[in-house]
């Protein structure tokens, strides 16, 4: 991985930690069970950017990338269900 790659890798989990803390504030104000969620799905999506930034490039083929991926995006479908469901 060059070192663009590396940096682009970094501000991307740096986002996404942003995001995690932001929704997480929400659900600690509202106790609403889809800031929750996508909390934790950010915090998947931090984990999987920092790990991918630490590793080759070719690395990102590797099975556990797309686990964590599929995990973030079931966690803000269930979201979106559960919000959706209660109307």
């Amino acid at each position: 991985m060059n070192n663009l790659s590396a940096v682009l890798s970094g501000a991307v989990a740096m986002a996404s930690f942003a995001t995690s803390l932001f929704f997480m504030k929400f659900w600690r104000q509202t106790s609403d069970i889809f800031f929750l969620l996508f909390g934790l799905a950010f915090a998947i999506d931090t984990i999987s950017r920092a790990a991918l930034g630490f590793t080759e490039a070719s690395n990102e083929l590797e099975p556990v990338f797309y686990v964590l991926r599929l995990a973030m995006f079931a966690l803000i479908i269930a979201a979106i269900t559960l919000k959706n469901r209660f109307r």
